[in-house]
């Protein structure tokens, strides 16, 4: 047929196309046959099959009208010639005379020059790229709209059967196939730790088995049922008086108004009516609204890409009955794959996974913070895996080094095992010194204390021979709800930490939420840097009510026991004075009432920023207690966000400047008499632990599973002759201490 894809046509190209995909043979024959029809029903000289082989060259897989030696010979790269550029930007391109277009690549090898004619439209799947569908002909005309459209559809169904293995088989053609071969990820390392398990997927691809629709009216209706049923999902769950105002009820408006789109249905139908099926015609809609919307100049319309996904994805469900619900059982090893993921939904899944892998998030989010808590590997930013994971793939993460391998070869997997069993046998031997103090080799004696923020860590705190907890981070008990938590039940998850602690002391710091810590129920600050801005203790000062509250629960719950209180980031000497003034508010309160009150209170404060290096000696004099907060204080010092890849590594913790600022912050504390810890991820490290002990620092809190490699690392140490290679290499003006730290330790074994 020549001309524009009518209706009818379009549905008997589809159902041929479905019926070769479906015909038993090679999977290159089925590429040709299908070049072979799409040629014929658009009535173009040429069509051309252009597929990934890797995620950055696509190869000319099958072709009618070019010549045949040229297949799987040709190769482009991403974003070269034509079929590369609309491989990156994932838009059709239409042009009566391709060599004049900009990038235009001219391939001998296939003899297309005598067809000027040129359209090409991506085969992709969800944002997903998977290769480029092209028609040319003899003929200098631009392709219509009705081309262009039936050609999308066309290649919609080609994305489909690419997904479900049509066009990978085991021919010699060298084309990997899908979902079948070793993938290496690497992503960031937001979590330390080695696993190895099987995926499981948080929300589990809808597979689509039949693209191609038999009857229009039939898949019209399912559509529109299952519309219904969205709608009245969403109607229902608005309607609900616990979601409450604020941000949730936005957003559930915001689906609602885009569920009630009159054009997103119309659209759908029109693909219906072209032979898609329901479901290929929702995710049609999705591919080429993803498509729109990651290419916006606008951070509202980007943001509106995840609400779009979701909406989708919905109705997906509805219409094929896949999803999370579906009654599957976690493999024996699950280790979690999923976009992003709140902190809620990962503590559902608790201590069962094995590990995380996030195709977004940072290593700030409050997944990261969970990932912590609950001591399992997390990987961030690792790519699109999402889309190339199945549910129980053989999968290894190392939090390490923030790689990931999917369906690992025998030889990766038999050294990542190594590589667990070193660190297994390695616990095993730090497991002898938990009831061991932490003294150097010259008598100079370190605690070791533990950070926590769940009930689910408190086992720890024992079994790691951690001698407190310097750091329960009361946030997760906020980030976990969907509303603010009532006083009771903090008092009586408090009350339970200091049971589980029993004499050991538990140093609570109050809420540290802003920044990258976004309450669900509060609505989030638009702010052009938020790691300093309204956060921590300036939010609890400007919204005292739930600062109020909160002391309210630490006092009742310590009722006759010792409470250590920590305020966060405090940037200046007001902030905790403002502060305590609350908190012997809150005491005269308790003790009006007649309640209990603990029989000591010791009020601290977390030094997360350079000013307060230089505060007045009466600040170092007023505080029980301190404690360096080195994960703020390293970004602010330096000015590199720790969020940001491009930097945050850049500048290391062992650098003469930074060891300098450190030094200067415990002599003055000492000078006051006031202790001082250091809290943060690099308090756990071995080599950066024995250098903070070296300047002079006597507490270091980190997560439970560090504080053996630590106390195994200082027991054997002469921290007096450490300072002196400190102090040496500080004198000669060395760019980082690391190098003459790390021969030094090599050198005493």
């Amino acid at each position: 047929m020549s001309g524009d894809l009518a209706e009818s046509e379009s549905r008997k190209l589809l159902q041929r196309l479905r019926d070769t995909l479906a015909a038993p043979g090679r999977s290159q024959d089925r590429l040709d046959n299908i070049t072979h029809h799409i040629a014929d029903s658009i009535g173009s000289e040429v069509c051309s099959i252009y597929l990934f082989r890797d995620p950055d060259t696509l190869e000319l897989c099958a072709t009618e009208g070019l010549r045949a030696e040229a297949v799987h010979r040709t190769r482009l790269r991403l974003g070269e010639g034509l079929v590369g550029r609309v491989a990156r930007t994932g838009r059709p391109l239409n042009t009566p005379n391709a060599p004049s277009e900009p990038g235009f690549r001219f391939m001998p090898e296939t003899g297309e020059e005598v067809y000027p004619a040129f359209l090409g439209v991506p085969i992709q799947r969800v944002g997903e790229k998977l290769g480029v569908l092209v028609v040319q002909s003899r003929n200098a005309r631009l392709f219509s709209d009705d081309e262009i459209y039936g050609l999308e559809v066309v290649a919609m169904v080609l994305a489909e059967m690419a997904e479900l293995g049509s066009f990978s088989g085991g021919e010699s053609n060298g084309m990997p196939r899908r979902h079948r071969f070793p993938t290496m990820f690497r992503g960031t390392g937001a979590q330390d730790g080695a696993a190895e398990g099987q995926v499981w997927l948080h929300e589990p691809r809808v597979v689509i088995t039949n693209p191609v629709n038999d009857d229009p009216q039939r898949e019209r209706a399912r559509l529109n049922e299952a519309v219904a049923m969205l709608r009245t999902t969403l109607d229902t769950m608005l309607s609900d008086e616990g979601i409450g105002a604020g941000d949730h009820k936005d957003i559930m408006e915001t689906y609602r108004m885009l569920a009630h789109s009159r054009s997103w249905l119309r659209r759908m139908e029109e693909d219906i009516d072209l032979g898609l099926s329901a479901e290929a015609a929702v995710e049609k809609e999705q591919s080429h609204a993803r498509v729109r919307l990651e290419g916006s100049a606008d951070p509202y319309l980007r943001e509106r890409l995840h609400d779009l996904d979701d909406l989708a994805n919905r109705l997906l469900r509805i219409l094929t009955g896949q999803g999370r619900d579906t009654g599957a059982a976690l493999p024996e090893n699950p280790i979690l794959i999923a976009r992003n993921i709140g902190p809620a939904e990962l503590l559902e899944y608790g201590r069962k996974l094995r590990g995380v892998v996030l195709e977004e998030g940072s290593v700030g989010s409050h997944a990261a913070i969970v990932a912590r808590a609950l001591s399992i590997p997390l990987v961030v930013n690792a790519g699109r895996i999402g889309s190339e994971a199945l549910n129980g793939d053989a999968i290894l993460v190392d939090g390490d080094v923030g790689l990931v391998h999917l369906r690992p070869e025998d030889s990766v997997a038999v050294a990542f095992r190594d590589k667990i069993a070193m660190q297994a046998e390695a616990q095993k031997r730090y497991a002898g010194l938990r009831n061991l103090p932490a003294v150097s080799t010259d008598g100079t004696r370190i605690e070791l204390y533990m950070n926590a923020g769940l009930m689910a860590d408190l086992p720890s705190l024992h079994g790691s021979g951690a001698e407190g907890v310097g750091l329960f981070r009361t946030e997760l008990q906020f980030l976990t709800r969907t509303r603010v938590p009532k006083r009771g039940d903090l008092a009586g998850l408090y009350r339970r930490v200091m049971d589980n602690a029993g004499d050991l002391p538990v140093v609570f710091r109050t809420l540290d939420i802003g920044s990258d810590k976004v309450l669900p129920y509060m609505k989030p600050q638009d702010e052009p840097n938020p790691a300093m801005g309204w956060r921590a203790i300036r939010l609890g000062l400007d919204k005292r009510g739930v600062l109020r509250m909160q002391l309210q629960a630490l006092l009742r719950a310590a009722a006759g026991r010792a409470l250590h209180v920590m305020f966060p980031f405090i940037a200046e000497p007001a902030e905790l004075y403002a502060a305590r003034r609350i908190l012997d508010e809150q005491i005269e309160r308790e003790r009006a009432m007649g309640h209990d009150l603990p029989s000591l209170i010791r009020v601290g404060a977390m030094l997360e920023t350079p000013s307060m290096a230089f505060a007045p000696p009466a600040f170092f004099s007023s505080c029980d207690f301190l404690s360096i907060g080195g994960n703020d204080l390293k970004q602010f010092f330096f000015a590199a966000d720790r969020e940001n890849e491009a930097v945050r590594r850049r500048y290391d913790t062992l650098s003469p400047s930074f060891l300098l600022l450190l030094r200067q912050i415990i002599e003055r504390a000492d000078a006051a008499g006031t202790p001082i810890s250091f809290c943060g991820e690099d308090a756990g490290r071995p080599i950066e632990a024995a250098t903070f002990a070296a300047l002079g620092m006597r507490r270091l809190s980190m997560r439970p599973a560090s504080i053996g490699p630590v106390k195994h690392l200082l027991r054997r140490i002469d921290l007096s002759e450490l300072a002196k290679v400190l102090q040496q290499g500080i004198d000669e003006g060395v760019p980082t201490l690391r190098p003459a730290v790390t021969d030094w330790l090599a050198r005493n074994g």
